[in-house]
């Protein structure tokens, strides 16, 4: 996908359009548009009706000839999306892995390899409190963001 193409779609994928995508994508299997309707409480079926098609037509979704249901074709990456990874039906901030991470071994270094407050250890005790509160920060920024 090129500038124009994500820049095309970035401008395009606003609103309920957004809401739809994201839920399409966290359900990760085809849904109708009465299932999409009562998800998102929209008034009624001919909103979710309309905005599908508004995703059929940039390309994102596609109609099931049979039953009518709608799927995503792929995933993309932009805007508030390429802060996600997406483990089965669950999307998570990016930062949520780092900010685990970093917390397990913050933790470990405390109860495990500590011995004692030397200066040493009083320096890595701060980095370590200042790099894992930053990046819970921002895995809840990050998730704050997300249309729903």
């Amino acid at each position: 996908m090129n500038i124009d193409d994500e820049t095309r779609l970035e401008y395009a994928l606003r609103g309920k359009d957004w809401k739809v995508y994201w839920l399409l994508l966290k359900r990760g299997q085809p849904m109708s548009v009465r299932e999409v309707q009562k998800a998102l409480r929209f008034s009624s079926p001919s909103v979710a009706q309309h905005h599908l098609e508004q995703l059929r037509i940039l390309g994102l979704v596609q109609k099931q000839d049979i039953g009518g249901h709608y799927s995503l074709t792929g995933e993309v990456k932009i805007g508030v999306l390429r802060h996600f990874v997406k483990l089965g039906k669950l999307l998570f901030p990016r930062y949520f892995f780092y900010a685990v991470f970093c917390t397990t071994f913050y933790i470990t270094y405390l109860f495990v390899l500590m011995q004692g407050f030397t200066r040493e250890n009083l320096f890595i005790i701060l980095f370590g409190a200042i790099v894992s509160a930053i990046f819970w920060y921002e895995a809840v920024r990050i998730w704050s963001l997300r249309p729903f």
